[in-house]
């Protein structure tokens, strides 16, 4: 069950990402990554964060804790930009907490050539991604992180940022549990996961049991698009327990190898240049690059 913590120091916001998640300490001593429910993407994105997160941990993936974080905004008064002042005063009360990896690294496309990854852990990670969804784990984009850093014990993958998954929650009625969706460009798609051997691990360990219990860790606040929570609990049961059960029809195994995806990058962006003007010929080519960080302080100052 997740805990309950109160923030009793607001720390900083982080200025990369869409949500504009902020660093506080609470009053169990500990130190926490806090999503919002005043952010853009609301509150269905912590239920998404919930869900895969508390059903990843079940299944033995590594996700640091989550907490329900109870927030003041008055602790973020000094907070000097406005538009995050803002985000704070529109998120009095109960939000989303992540437990902070100190020292901790993105898993980017430089660390992924030189970190090992397992294929059955590689398999793990993107069947539940197919399983939840969750099409926001890409070579550039990875939500993965590297822990710990320190030399001390030997570095992990944790799982992070999942509320990009459970696209099907923001059209129930047109979303099949069976679809397929193209994970081509995971961001573990080269390491050769072995996906079959995940989902006959996997697949018989997500029962409407496991479901039930999981969804019930989302607040009642947060649930809405049916008439009751309780409603909207059961329709999350009852898609993901149709899809983990149609597993064969959506199990991604179509990797390109690396040859494959530059082939096809360069593709795209010469499909790009060639619709442009000439003048517009020149431009850089940023296809298959991450993008660029956001330096909040630019437009918040």
């Amino acid at each position: 069950m997740l805990r309950d913590v109160t923030a009793v120091r607001y720390v900083t916001p982080l200025r990369s990402g869409g949500s504009v998640p902020g660093v506080v300490e609470a009053d169990d001593d500990g130190t926490y990554v806090v999503k919002f429910t005043g952010s853009a993407q609301g509150r269905t994105a912590l239920v998404a964060e919930v869900i895969v997160g508390e059903l990843a941990r079940a299944l033995g993936l590594r996700v640091p804790e989550l907490v329900l974080a109870h927030f003041d905004p008055a602790l973020g008064a000094h907070e000097p930009h406005h538009e995050v002042r803002d985000l704070l005063n529109a998120s009095a009360g109960l939000n989303l907490g992540m437990d902070f990896l100190p020292g901790a690294r993105d898993f980017t496309p430089e660390i992924a050539r030189v970190f090992p990854v397992d294929p059955l852990e590689a398999g793990r990670i993107v069947w539940l991604d197919a399983l939840t969804v969750n099409v926001d784990r890409t070579v550039h984009s990875s939500n993965l992180m590297v822990w710990p850093t320190l030399g001390t014990v030997p570095p992990r993958l944790w799982l992070i940022d999942h509320g990009a998954a459970l696209v099907f929650h923001h059209r129930w009625d047109v979303s099949a549990p069976e679809k397929r969706y193209d994970f081509r460009h995971h961001a573990l798609g080269l390491y050769g996961p072995d996906v079959r051997a995940a989902d006959a691990e996997l697949a018989p360990r997500v029962t409407e049991e496991l479901l039930r219990e999981v969804v019930a860790e989302v607040p009642d606040a947060w649930l809405t698009g049916f008439a009751t929570p309780d409603e909207v609990r059961a329709a999350y049961v009852g898609y993901l327990h149709a899809r983990v059960r149609a597993s064969q029809q959506w199990l991604p195994t179509d990797f390109p190898s690396p040859e494959e995806l530059a082939a096809e990058n360069a593709r795209r962006a010469e499909r790009s240049r060639r619709g442009r003007p000439a003048w517009l010929k020149q431009v850089p080519d940023l296809h298959g690059k991450p993008p660029a960080e956001q330096d909040w302080s630019v437009h918040l100052g």
